[in-house]
């Protein structure tokens, strides 16, 4: 059996494409998740990273799409 695995680089090539569709700066993700740096946003636009299960929900809510339309599989 076969189970599903996350692209990590194509899902940070999503986050940043959906961040751009909506009109907002890594500067504005910063703000929104309160952090004093803006390098988790990079990693995970970089595919160096996920953002965890919390930070994707805001992310959905946010930009108005499911989780699921923000994380991308392998095919």
């Amino acid at each position: 059996m076969s189970y599903p695995v996350i692209d990590v680089r194509k899902t940070g090539r999503r986050i940043r494409e959906l961040r751009e569709q909506n009109g907002m700066s890594v500067k504005n993700l910063q703000e929104v998740f309160g952090f004093t740096s803006p390098q988790a946003i990079y990693k995970w636009q970089w595919g160096q990273t996920l953002p965890d299960i919390s930070n994707l929900l805001v992310l959905a809510k946010l930009w108005h799409v499911s989780v699921e339309n923000i994380l991308v599989l392998q095919d």
